[in-house]
């Protein structure tokens, strides 16, 4: 059955592509997992059918009647994408050849990239993985010699980590030590990779104060985002945002030295900086820190406090709002 053929109410509002991943907004609207919640990552507090507001950290609860019946209709409810005329591969083989001591580095390799293709819309073929206890094997393979292998691998994690039941689990598998080790990596694409990552399990609560309890994962951040190329410092930068909502992390994050370092590079256009520097801003040792007389300087040689009141007119409620209250502290600093 072609897809063009399926009832509307199996498309997703926002793509208008079949649902793989439906979840349920607390407005009662369905969505792609994925669509909603880029959504939300852009700080849009509304129902995008509805605009009411939502509540600071919306739950997304998945449709499973509505994903039964999607499968039911098409075994591969992607937009464009041939129906599968067979069943899932099963992920053994795979499996089998990345633990397999006789397997070359070939066909390590070729698992890898097969199994991060193979889980990249599938949801169901992410749960196999799971189950089977891959995560742990993946994860064995950050720590490889080879560059190429360490990238297969964090990508294949990237994947496994949109799912919210994979995301506690992969912390509690060792994913933060991981990750705090890739962002040190020679390969510019590794480091990017393991800040993604951060920024997808700092998702659940529970894992922001895991994530920022762990040795040199705040550190490793923010000498990302002060020696990284433009895509590094952006992911840098929404990993701290994301870990910065736990209290405690604002805390880490400016006893680190952070406040230069994100003044710096809001001064270079990431204006994912200025909303952290507007987290910090919630914090005693935030405020501190922004109230030196250094940083004072700082400000006004950089312009930060310039590029703050522009974002006040941003079409973003949330950066509006986290300009305001960050330009408000900093023209109080510099008079």
């Amino acid at each position: 059955m072609s897809t063009t053929q399926l009832p509307d109410d199996f498309r997703c509002p926002i793509s208008l592509e079949i649902m793989s991943d439906p979840v349920i907004l607390s407005s009662g609207h369905t969505f792609d997992r994925s669509s909603i919640q880029r959504w939300l990552d852009a700080g849009h507090r509304t129902c995008p059918i509805t605009k009411l507001p939502l509540p600071d950290r919306p739950s997304l609860i998945p449709n499973h009647a509505l994903r039964s019946l999607i499968y039911n209709f098409a075994p591969a409810p992607t937009s464009g994408a041939r129906p599968d005329p067979g069943p899932r591969p099963e992920p053994g083989a795979l499996v089998a050849a990345l633990t397999s001591r006789a397997s070359p580095l070939e066909a390590k390799l070729e698992a890898l990239a097969r199994l991060t293709k193979l889980s990249k819309r599938d949801p169901v073929f992410r749960r196999r993985l799971t189950e089977s206890g891959t995560a742990s094997v993946v994860l064995s393979c950050v720590d490889s010699d080879d560059g190429l292998m360490r990238e297969r691998a964090l990508s294949l994690l990237l994947n496994l980590s949109l799912d919210d039941d994979n995301k506690v689990g992969l912390v509690a598998e060792g994913a933060v030590s991981k990750m705090v080790g890739a962002l040190r990596a020679d390969s510019a694409n590794c480091r990017a990779l393991a800040a993604t990552i951060i920024t997808s399990l700092a998702v659940v609560e529970v894992n922001k104060a895991t994530i920022g309890e762990y040795p040199f994962a705040i550190s490793a951040l923010i000498s990302l985002l002060r020696d990284g190329n433009v895509r590094e410092k952006k992911e840098a930068a929404t990993a701290l945002f994301a870990i910065c909502s736990f209290p405690e992390n604002r805390k880490r994050t400016a006893a680190n030295g952070s406040v230069p370092v994100l003044i710096r590079a809001a001064d270079s256009g990431i204006e994912r900086a200025v909303e952290v520097l507007a987290m910090l801003a919630k914090c005693r040792e935030g405020r501190e820190e922004m109230g030196s007389e250094r940083i004072c300087v700082e400000v006004r040689r950089l312009g930060v406090l310039e590029m703050c009141i522009n974002l006040v007119e941003d079409d973003n409620e949330k950066i509006r709002r986290n300009a305001t209250s960050l330009a408000q502290l900093l023209q109080g600093d510099s008079n």
